[in-house]
């Protein structure tokens, strides 16, 4: 899926059977604000999602806010405590992180993942009948 992106922020391209038009929601904010967008065309729900984004920015100036940030690259993970007391012993033994251990770690997985479903949307052959339209 591809998103629209302005000023950090992505937001996500809907459209709307019940509006007939399209929507979106800007992506990551974590319950921090809301920020929404709609448009009849493609151009105008880019338009309508930049300018969300700059009311957005806008209006917490204005208040003294700091305006939230998409995936602040703080992510609270619980795991088994056998787990961390293994990851901790290895990022010690191999004279890392464990924070640098679990980026890697997700790092490779996810690209597996996406390569694993990049191969299951890779079209299969499309076979055409021979028969040509008669009028």
């Amino acid at each position: 899926m591809d998103f629209l992106e302005y000023k950090g922020y992505k937001g996500s391209v809907e459209f709307s059977k019940e509006d007939d038009c399209l929507i979106g929601k800007v992506q990551g904010l974590n319950g921090k604000a809301l920020i929404l967008y709609e448009g009849n065309t493609l151009e105008e729900l880019k338009a309508d999602f930049m300018d969300a984004i700059d009311s957005y920015i806008e209006g917490c100036k204005a208040e003294n806010i700091e305006p939230a940030k998409p995936y602040s690259g703080k992510l609270n993970l619980r795991m088994p405590s056998e787990l961390h007391y293994r990851i901790a012993l290895f990022a010690a033994k191999t004279g890392t992180t464990i924070n640098d251990f679990i980026n890697k770690a997700i790092t490779r997985e996810l690209e597996y993942e996406e390569e694993v479903a990049a191969s299951l949307q890779e079209p299969c052959a499309i076979y055409r009948s021979k028969k040509k339209n008669k009028k």
